[in-house]
């Protein structure tokens, strides 16, 4: 299988677990487990308003990686959990119906489907510099913002319903 084929599967498997989870209601004051790097803690419609901000913004940030590389360094890259824009989207949109934050995150699982496909084979080992993390490849980029990043999520959305029962 090549790299663009194991993250499709494990897109639709998350996927899965997703349509599963936006069904599911956790107990009233339900949240997620501290977050090591911020200690923040969230209610579940800020787990789902960050679901419908983040595949488009990381898509559109490792676009620049798969062109041509400068050839005086790396392509700069991402953001922190700290940005402004990142934090506003989610306090902006977590009061919004989850009905409506998966229809828009399930709209961006396709077009991360169409992104993921359209890497070629060589460009999977591409280097860009995020900002806190240094040197990061396309593939590690995908692993820990986008596929990673939904795996994490549904684990803490069914996290947040198993602790209720």
């Amino acid at each position: 299988m090549s790299t663009a084929d194991v993250y499709l599967a494990r897109l639709d498997t998350v996927e899965a677990r997703l349509v599963a989870a936006s069904a599911a209601e956790p107990p009233p004051g339900s949240l997620t487990g501290v977050d090591a790097d911020t200690g923040e803690r969230w209610e579940r419609g800020q787990v789902w308003a960050h679901l419908s901000e983040f595949i488009p913004y990381w898509i559109a940030e490792a676009r620049p990686l798969l062109q041509e590389q400068p050839s005086d360094g790396l392509v700069p890259f991402g953001r922190t959990k700290r940005d402004p824009e990142r934090i506003g989207a989610i306090e902006r949109n977590r009061h919004q119906p989850v009905s409506v934050l998966w229809a828009d995150t399930r709209t961006d699982i396709a077009a991360l489907r169409v992104f993921l496909a359209m890497i070629g084979p060589d460009q999977w080992a591409i280097n860009g510099m995020h900002p806190t993390l240094g040197p990061m490849t396309v593939d590690e980029l995908v692993e820990r913002f986008l596929v990673g990043h939904l795996e994490e999520h549904a684990d803490q959305l069914e996290g947040m319903v198993t602790a209720g029962s």
